[in-house]
Parts: C-alpha cells; sequence; structure tokens
C-alpha cells in the first residue's frame, strides 16, 4: 500500500486563540484543497488553542506540540495525555530539537513518551535530528541512529503503527537554511533502513518520514518529490490559513 504524504504544521509559540479561530475559518477550505491533492494534513497549535481547533478541525489532524508520560502528578506546567484526549488532540509531537535544547528533553524522555501515547492509541511524531557541529562532523547518522534506538525502545512493530518519525536538521529549524533535497532525502532513507533492521521490510515500507527545517511554499514540492519523504513538518509557514494553503497547492 502506497504511503500518504502529509503536511503538518507546528504553531510552536505563536497564534493567539484569535489568530487559531481564524486559522479554523478556513478549514474546510484547506480540507478541501488538500484532498485533490490527496495529502493528510494537520497542525499542533499551543496548549491554550488545542480545544478550540479540536472542536474546529474540519478533517485536520491535530496533535499536542508536548505532552508527559504520567497521565497525572506534581508536574507543574504539564500537560497529560489523558487531557489532550479529552479535548480532541490525536497525539503529539515528541522530541522536538527546540525541546531537547531548551527543555533538556533527552532520547530517554521520548521514548518514555512514545510509550506512553502508543499505548493510549494515540499518534506520536517523533522528531530526530542533528547540531550544525554535528552534521559538520559527518556525524548524522550517528546521532540519528542512537535517537531511533532509544527513542524506539521497547516499541513493538504494531505500535509502530502509531508513529510518524519526523527528520528536522537542528541546523536548519527557523534559520532559512535548508538541508538541499538530497541530504534530506538521504537521511529519511537512512531512517527507513534504520526501520527495516530494527523491525521488517513491511514496517519500513509502511513508516512515513516527513522533513522539516525552513520548509516553504517555494520549496515544498522538491522535498516532497523525493521517494523515502513522505512530507513536512512546518513552522512558520503553516501559521496562517493563507500560508499553509500556498504549501498544499505547491505539494
Amino acid at each position: 500500500m502506497a504511503r500518504k504524504k502529509i503536511l503538518f504544521g507546528n504553531w510552536k509559540m505563536n497564534n493567539t486563540l484569535a489568530e487559531a479561530k481564524a486559522f479554523c475559518a478556513e478549514a474546510e477550505t484547506l480540507t478541501a484543497a488538500a484532498a485533490k491533492k490527496d495529502l493528510i494534513i494537520g497542525v499542533a497549535p499551543a496548549y491554550l488553542s488545542l480545544a478550540y481547533v479540536a472542536e474546529h478541525k474540519a478533517g485536520l489532524k491535530v496533535y499536542a506540540e508536548e505532552v508527559h508520560y504520567l497521565n497525572h502528578g506534581a508536574y507543574t506546567g504539564n500537560v497529560s495525555i489523558p487531557m489532550i484526549q479529552e479535548v480532541g488532540a490525536e497525539g503529539s509531537l515528541v522530541g522536538h530539537s527546540e525541546r531537547r535544547a531548551y527543555e533538556k528533553e533527552n532520547d530517554f524522555d521520548c521514548n518514555l513518551r512514545l510509550k506512553a501515547l502508543t499505548k493510549a492509541g494515540m499518534g506520536g511524531i517523533f522528531c530526530v535530528g542533528e547540531t550544525l557541529k554535528e552534521f559538520e562532523a559527518g556525524m548524522a547518522e550517528d546521532i540519528i541512529r542512537s535517537q531511533i534506538l532509544v527513542g524506539l525502545m521497547g516499541i513493538s512493530e504494531a505500535d509502530l503503527a502509531h508513529i510518524i518519525i519526523a527528520y528536522e536538521p537542528v541546523w536548519s529549524i527557523g534559520t532559512g537554511k535548508n538541508a538541499s533535497e538530497e541530504i534530506a532525502e538521504n537521511i529519511c532513507k537512512y531512517i527507513r533502513s534504520l526501520i527495516e533492521e530494527l523491525y521488517s521490510k513491511k514496517a519500513a515500507q509502511q513508516i512515513e518520514i516527513l522533513y522539516g527545517g525552513s520548509v516553504k511554499p517555494v520549496n515544498i514540492h522538491g522535498y516532497l518529490a523525493q521517494e523515502d519523504v513522505d512530507g513536512a513538518l512546518v513552522g512558520g509557514a503553516s501559521l496562517t490559513a493563507a500560508s499553509f494553503k500556498e504549501l498544499i497547492e505547491n505539494c
């Protein structure tokens, strides 16, 4: 079965509730445009907008930007899986480089979150990627291998079906410095080979692998044309319905 192309917006610490409402007013237009392209589209809003976007998604996939692995407890400032489930989220991003850098999350934290999400029957977009220093030292594959080995530790092939992997080179996120189409394809292909090594050829063929990092309407077509790039995780260009629609049209 052919893999679907996916376009997912990560709003980060952007879009107030009013701005989220303006985006959702155009949700039906976006999902109609995506259907014509046979695209799956979704967004990960900030927590304060999550319930509204989930209620007015009109066919969009809606994920949280982050989630704790425990269902409750004394963890001030965190949000649990039952909380995001209750407001209609279908899953969560896990291990975004900004969470790793600013909140000191590591691969073991990612593993706990992915296990908790899959146990709850929810989806996870697992972000992996290397820093500029690691890229220039030729360590990209080693870093990504380590992130995936630990992040997917103890996760069954059946549960892997709930997980999407997003390759986001840290040196290209929000910097305007893009990984070339060739780099994106080579790393996504390498990730697919790791999944085959860890699980099976069938699992490798089925898992969806996204590219993220300064993706814009002007370059998205080239990335999605690559054999092993199944879609994009987009930041700034996903914040308004107008720019999101342009992304869809250029896929």
